[in-house]
């Protein structure tokens, strides 16, 4: 079981691909034990606390010198300064015991990323208003983020007893999310334990003591804690994933979850992490089916949606993606979040419609991506290259290639590969390698870039110049198995040096065993060297892990060869229907004079 499983929500699945956390403010993570009483009064229906002004504000009058040395203070503030005014503002709150004076100095302070100043100013703000929450708050986040922890245990000791028994259990927890992030670990989690431990007949103390144990390494003991906290409450969702978490594996977590699931069929979290378990384990039929019973209970929560797509294709049923992701992006553009990111739903929505022949509506997907992030933009306006290119305007794709503009080698680079694709698209393989002949003297340290051109001069049946430079990239950058797996592929499939390409695919698939290119090589390879079976079993397992029409083209052949003529023919009518001018197709069914 890997310590990475967390009680999340369903907006954490495959999060890499559709949420950009928001960056947060340093005084605000502590925010949250503020939020436990008021959380509370919500879910209850109960009235918000109405905000508080700043206690034990002094009868100071305004001197022309104080409203002089204020502004003086701010304008240097403004202007990159922090030190000058954090001084002014911390002697003004000296002299005048204004807390909003001492609080303006924190907040210089903290803006510098100055914690040793900030909580000095801190504490002058506390001492001239004792009973400030917000004072309160940036004292604890910033003794326990220094060498000063023991000075909040009091504090906390005191929340923990003030709160009420309903709002007690969301204190313990974002306490415990406070003192985790201590300097001293070991300080940190201890003060947790000692703080909770007078209200160990609670399901939430339980809870929060089985997180401190597997912090400190103590798996036993976390179970143990995990198990009476279910105990406590059967029916609570977070005491059941503390328990999936502490499990030995992925099996067991799965088990528990599931056992409580079929007791409580509208747990959405656990629901949620049970999918997710299942994703993790590729189990993607069970993990679509409980993302499709929470996108009934939710129909719009994009999360689900986001899910639903990515699964859908990993199952390749794209035009199940496409519903999907297209429900989801509506959901994005009719209510956009800060915290989610809808373009790389875009994007594949793109690629999905191009891979059906939907030139037009790739493109139409790329011109409503809004994306912030430059790189995203740039590879959007390579693929609008691309299509055009694929709709049948070759100079058109080229010339929109020529108004991007950019000072990165990296990306003029790409501009260029991008380039010699569409001339090898549309049959000039002989200019396409040129052109990339005179980019290896533009970028000659860019391996990727001489791997493309390794691919480019084999198929201008220059092998030796293929070779020399896919050498040259497995000697500067050992680490790249695409190299390792085309060296060997191109040797398997001219039928020479078997055994080496045997050795350089296995090197590739060391690498990266998952990768069907790769497998689909080494099955390649098998089918050279007359191991029909091994080579079946290899490109079977490529095929169902991606149903690419090149990997159909050799899984066909080695069935064809085997006799099974009939499955043969179907693999490659299945490839001639995503890929009709797939050159390896072609070239297979003329050289075993099959028609189809």
């Amino acid at each position: 079981m890997k310590n990475a499983f967390a009680i999340v929500t369903l907006s954490a699945l495959l999060s890499a691909c559709a949420v950009a956390p928001k960056q947060q403010p340093a005084q605000d993570a502590d925010q949250p034990l503020l939020a436990a009483e008021a959380q509370r009064k919500a879910q209850a229906g109960e009235a918000p606390d109405e905000p508080k002004s700043e206690e034990n504000i002094p009868n100071v009058a305004m001197t022309s010198t104080m409203m002089t040395q204020l502004m003086q203070a701010e304008m240097a503030f403004k202007n990159g300064d922090w030190q000058g005014p954090y001084l002014t503002l911390l002697s003004l709150a000296q002299q005048t015991r204004d807390p909003r004076l001492a609080k303006r100095a924190a907040e210089m302070a903290l803006s510098a990323k100055q914690a040793e100043d900030a909580l000095a100013a801190v504490r002058l703000w506390r001492e001239f208003s004792p009973h400030s929450e917000e004072a309160s708050q940036y004292y604890l986040g910033l003794v326990i983020l220094s060498d000063n922890l023991g000075e909040a245990e009091k504090i906390l000791q005191q929340r923990l007893a003030e709160a009420t028994p309903g709002a007690r259990g969301l204190v313990m927890f974002q306490m415990q999310q406070l003192l985790m992030r201590a300097k001293d670990k070991e300080a940190g989690i201890a003060m947790i334990e000692r703080l909770v431990k007078p209200y160990g007949n609670t399901m939430e103390a339980h809870v929060v003591l089985a997180q401190t144990a597997l912090a400190r390494g103590a798996k036993a003991d976390a179970q143990r804690e995990a198990r009476a906290a279910l105990q406590i409450k059967p029916d609570s969702e977070i005491a059941v994933l503390t328990l999936a978490q502490m499990s030995e594996d992925d099996a067991q977590a799965i088990g528990i979850l599931k056992q409580f699931l079929d007791a409580h069929p509208d747990a959405r979290e656990v629901r949620t992490a049970y999918a997710r378990l299942l994703v993790d384990s590729k189990q993607f039929e069970a993990a679509r089916r409980e993302f499709l019973t929470l996108d009934k209970a939710q129909p719009d929560n994009p999360g689900i949606l986001y899910a639903l797509g990515v699964l859908s294709m990993q199952m390749n049923d794209n035009q199940g993606a496409e519903g999907y992701l297209k429900r989801f992006v509506d959901v994005m553009e009719r209510a956009p979040e800060e915290d989610r990111d809808a373009s790389k739903a875009v994007l594949i929505l793109s690629q999905l419609a191009e891979e059906r022949g939907d030139y037009q509506g790739a493109q139409d997907w790329l011109s409503r991506l809004d994306s912030g992030d430059e790189k995203i933009q740039f590879g959007a306006e390579l693929r609008r290259a691309q299509l055009i290119a694929k709709a049948g305007d070759v100079p058109g794709a080229r010339k929109h290639l020529a108004t991007l503009q950019t000072d990165d080698k990296a990306e003029q680079a790409q501009i260029l590969l991008v380039e010699a694709q569409i001339l090898r698209d549309a049959g000039k393989e002989q200019e396409a390698y040129k052109l990339m002949e005179q980019g290896t003297k533009r970028f000659p340290e860019n391996m990727d870039f001489l791997y493309d051109f390794a691919l480019t001069a084999e198929r201008v049946g220059k092998t030796d110049v293929m070779e020399k430079s896919l050498r040259k990239v497995i000697a500067n950058a050992p680490d790249n198995q695409h190299a390792y797996n085309a060296l060997g592929y191109s040797l398997a499939d001219r039928n020479v040096r078997l055994k080496e390409a045997r050795q350089l695919v296995e090197k590739a698939l060391g690498m990266a065993p998952n990768d069907p290119f790769i497998m689909d090589s080494m099955g390649w390879v098998e089918y050279r060297m007359g191991n029909l079976d091994a080579a079946e079993a290899q490109l079977r397992k490529a095929y169902a892990v991606r149903s690419d029409p090149e990997i159909a083209v050799h899984l066909g052949e080695v069935l064809w060869k085997k006799g099974q003529q009939d499955e043969a023919r179907k693999l490659w009518r299945e490839a001639r229907s995503k890929d009709a001018k797939n050159e390896a197709l072609k070239t297979t069914l003329a050289r075993l004079r099959v028609s189809l």
